[in-house]
């Protein structure tokens, strides 16, 4: 069996496993959940065009307006209609706009003579997108790393207590093994955010985004290729990480270096994400530009190269990290009497496999 098809096989594996883990499929449910509701609920509780009782003569511009009009025979007849509840507002002679304990906006607008507004930025970004967008960003690639690394490692360190490690390094090479556990958790976390999205972007267009989609679509064709290469390099941690331990009580102490380069980026991107020079430097980290990268790109801040540069600098990036921790992961992996530590396994690394 060649190296290919011991990955391939130790992915299937991996995949089986996770697709029988009840906690996985609730956990993926729960996030599909919370992508309808985000997208799907705001609209619904957000209400309707107000309902106006109105003489015929006062009419017209609340019709226009797309408000729901009422016609009444006079004033007295609209007053009533709202202190029935039956309307949520009255318009009468004057004309003057009658509610009972609450100016409805929409009926003022109707009635108002707006001035001719001029936009000197009409691409700008409205300012709560501004915020959300940076924020979903890194939340999604934060939450995706931190939970399939955890599960990676736990799943290292599981095969080092059952001893049944040693079974399958008799069987297949140990890079193999790395490489099948790596791309089993980059397959799933991508089916998980990709059912996700899917969710999103009916919600969207149920609740009339369609404008936003458009402006989201760029930013999310190229977070993509960087979630998958960004993942594949944090994967090669986390599995290095589970090497080094022996029991699960460990994973906390020797993750803490692969924590760091998860948490750090993301609370950068969320409170930098409006320092131009800061984000320019964060898009060519390779930490940092899965989530920095695209959030310039939708703000079009980034030149046509550029996300280009970065990507190319992201997927060195990981190659050199899935070498380094496929070292780690060999100098570690039978290793069962004791937490080992990274100097030890990078200097004695054990030809097996």
């Amino acid at each position: 069996m060649n190296v290919t098809q011991a990955t391939r096989l130790i992915a299937e594996r991996e995949i089986r496993v996770k697709l029988r883990d009840r906690t996985f499929l609730f956990g993926t449910l729960f996030f599909l959940l919370i992508a309808a509701a985000g997208t799907i609920l705001p609209p619904l509780f957000s209400g309707g065009p107000s309902t106006v009782a109105a003489t015929e003569s006062l009419a017209a511009p609340l019709r226009a307006a797309g408000l729901e009009v009422r016609v009444v025979p006079d004033d007295r007849a609209a007053e009533q209609s709202v202190r029935d509840d039956d309307v949520d507002a009255a318009v009468v002679t004057g004309p003057a706009v009658l509610a009972m304990d609450d100016a409805p906006d929409d009926v003022v607008k109707a009635l108002s003579t707006q001035p001719t507004v001029r936009l000197l930025d009409p691409d700008a970004v409205d300012p709560v997108v501004a915020f959300l967008v940076p924020f979903v960003f890194a939340f999604v690639f934060f939450i995706t790393s931190q939970t399939f690394g955890v599960q990676i490692a736990q799943s290292v360190i599981e095969e080092k207590q059952t001893r049944i490690v040693e079974i399958l390094v008799a069987a297949v090479p140990v890079r193999a093994l790395l490489a099948g556990k790596v791309v089993a958790g980059a397959i799933l976390a991508f089916a998980q955010i990709a059912l996700i999205a899917v969710v999103a972007v009916i919600g969207l267009q149920i609740g009339d985004s369609g404008g936003l989609l458009s402006l989201l679509a760029p930013a999310i064709g190229w977070f993509v290729p960087f979630f998958l290469i960004g993942f594949v390099l944090l994967a090669a941690m986390w599995a290095a990480a589970g090497a080094l331990a022996n029991r699960q009580e460990d994973i906390a102490a020797v993750s803490t270096p692969v924590q760091f380069a998860v948490m750090l980026p993301f609370f950068a991107v969320i409170f930098l994400n409006d320092n131009a020079t800061a984000m320019r430097v964060l898009s060519y980290l390779p930490f940092s530009s899965p989530t920095a990268m695209p959030l310039r790109l939708f703000t079009g801040d980034a030149a046509g190269w550029e996300p280009i540069v970065s990507l190319v600098v992201l997927v060195l990036a990981a190659g050199a990290f899935l070498l380094a921790g496929a070292r780690v992961y060999e100098g570690s992996l039978l290793r069962t009497n004791g937490r080992t530590s990274l100097r030890t396994a990078w200097r004695e690394r054990e030809t097996i496999g």
